[in-house]
């Protein structure tokens, strides 16, 4: 069954989702949607909180199975009548706030208006006769009611649902023809981002016949069964700033100078007090982060799309270097838990299992809650295209957390900016929890990451001696910054992190295949350190894990270490 308007029974929208039909019918009339929200508030960019209703469980596996449909199903839909929609950028592939801008830009007038209570607007009875009666559909009442029941929370789409998005763009999309209609009529260029909607033009006429125009856009909009939010509607000039969806676009686009300056001040005031206000409220560093990114996005599409030679962590601009100063900040100075940076992915999953199974001997570095599920006291740190591009730290491999080192220290090439000092005299702080560099145990061998990093730090000799028996150096003198490593195994030079296994879980059969931990093993007949770490955390209740004592124990050193030197008096 491929498109919606076969679906006749509920059994049958169930199969269509993926879904087993008694969990259907359990989640609608056991577990009830009402009871599978997690309702919670986030910080507004500009202040303020917004209330976010999230599913959990199997309602939001469901809901992003549903979302995807919907996307897919009306896509195809579109393509078979010959229909290109472009007035919509939110929720949308490829489109966002920048694109939406990027119309209105250098225009001689700009009107700007608000949908009131978007997503409360659009409530079952809207989302239930959408479903019957849209030509994308024509679904059976009692699938439509079905559908309407799985995408609503007290009777409305919920705002931080992967359903909401999708199905606000289709419920609007005749508002949207009908007003672009409108638009046309008055020479102007129409988009709507979510409940924003934007007019721009170079019409001279157009300021005598606002009122007419005005009037008739209302009229559709209660005709569509939302309302003009008065408070944010407003005609902007050439000869004054036009904002679209924050965005200046008066000649080219850009973000607003005073709001750069805020944010700067008020991240200023977070490094030196380690708090800071916004619009007379505490704020939080999610907070703070919106802005930087919100700023650094068109930046980054400038970079994607604009520049003959896209610009790297070398050569970034001055309001990216605002922004990375920011990340180091959060991550690495006023990190809220001990990080652990790893060589690659599997070895998280490899120290996962290991804490998870000798739990009782590290109640510092987690804890088992009374479900018998684990909440780790240390947190890993998931590389990001984002971190790839700030700090030059590749998703995978190790080469380039010396690049760590670097940024802590300013001895890098690339580096302007030495952070710790730099925090470290601004705020007269030291930081709460260390940040801990993982390394396999290949001191021995010069052509390895560990070697690399030691030999940037200048490292003689007599300190790698030191460090074969220690497994743990601090890498900053009085900082929170640690090497760590595990032992060597027995009868060889170099190891990994692979080699504290027991010979019997290595040789474990997955499939008919055994482990090889090459790069480019023969997937016919072996399976990689990717598999065999997920059979790892599966199975850690099993798995001898006391050759991961020894790396554990300098794990646990290094955060005590660093919670005594942050509890001493600057200069101590």
């Amino acid at each position: 069954m491929s498109f919606f308007q076969h679906i006749e029974t509920r059994n049958e929208l169930a199969d269509f989702l993926g879904i087993p039909r008694k969990k259907l019918t359990h989640l609608l009339y056991v577990q009830r949607i009402e009871n599978c929200y997690h309702v919670f508030e986030v910080p507004k960019r500009a202040g303020g909180t917004r209330v976010i209703c999230a599913p959990t469980g199997d309602l939001k596996s469901l809901q992003r199975s549903l979302a995807r449909r919907l996307q897919e199903h009306c896509l195809r839909c579109r393509e078979e009548r010959g229909l290109s929609v472009n007035i919509a950028h939110a929720f949308q592939p490829r489109r966002g706030i920048i694109t939406n801008a990027y119309i209105h830009r250098n225009k001689r007038y700009v009107f700007n208006t608000d949908l009131e209570d978007f997503f409360g607007s659009i409530h079952f009875g809207r989302i239930r006769g959408y479903f019957q009666k849209n030509e994308y559909f024509q679904m059976p009442a009692e699938v439509a009611t079905i559908l309407a029941q799985l995408c609503c929370y007290q009777g409305k789409l919920p705002q931080g649902a992967p359903t909401s998005p999708v199905l606000s763009n289709l419920i609007c999309e005749i508002l949207d023809f009908r007003i672009l209609k409108i638009a046309k009529h008055y020479k102007l260029d129409y988009t709507r981002y979510a409940d924003d909607l934007t007019f721009s033009t170079n019409d001279k006429t157009f300021c005598s016949r606002y009122d007419a125009f005005y009037q008739q856009l209302q009229k559709e909009i209660r005709r569509a069964g939302f309302a003009v939010n008065e408070k944010k509607t407003r005609l902007e000039y050439r000869d004054a700033r036009q904002t679209v969806t924050g965005l200046v676009v008066n000649r080219k686009l850009s973000v607003d100078r005073c709001y750069c300056r805020e944010t700067r001040a008020m991240a200023h005031t977070l490094y030196k007090t380690g708090e800071y206000r916004i619009q007379g409220a505490a704020g939080t560093m999610a907070q703070l982060e919106g802005r930087f990114a919100f700023i650094n996005q068109l930046d980054r599409y400038e970079n994607k799309h604009s520049l003959s030679k896209p610009r790297d962590f070398k050569t970034l601009n001055g309001r990216e270097r605002q922004y990375q100063k920011f990340l180091f900040y959060r991550y690495f100075y006023a990190n809220t838990h001990p990080l652990i940076v790893t060589e690659g992915k599997t070895d998280i999953l490899y120290l996962k299992a290991a804490l998870m199974n000798l739990h009782r001997r590290y109640p510092e570095l987690v804890v088992r809650q009374p479900d018998g599920t684990f909440a780790f006291q240390v947190r890993f740190l998931r590389r990001s295209k984002r971190l790839r591009y700030f700090f030059d730290l590749s998703l995978d491999g190790a080469d380039a957390m010396k690049n760590l080192y670097e940024l802590y220290t300013g001895k890098g090439a690339h580096w302007k900016t030495a952070y710790y000092p730099y925090f470290l005299a601004l705020s007269g702080k030291k930081p709460q929890w260390p940040v801990i560099l993982v390394y396999d145990n290949e001191i021995n061998d010069k052509t390895r990451p560990i070697s690399k990093l030691l030999h940037s730090i200048g490292m003689g000799e007599e300190g790698k001696e030191r460090l074969k028996k220690s497994l743990k150096e601090q890498l900053v003198a009085g900082g929170n910054l640690y090497l760590v490593t595990h032992p060597l195994a027995e009868g060889k030079s170099a190891s990994e992190i692979e080699d504290l296994f027991a010979e019997r879980t290595r040789a474990v059969v997955i499939d008919g295949r055994g482990l090889s931990l090459r790069d480019d093993y023969d997937p016919q007949v072996s399976y990689g350190k990717d598999a065999f770490s997920k059979y790892v955390l599966s199975h850690y209740q099993t798995i001898d894990f006391v050759r991961f004592i020894p790396l554990l124990d300098r794990i646990r050193d290094a955060v005590a270490e660093t919670q005594a030197a942050e509890q001493e008096p600057e200069g101590v």
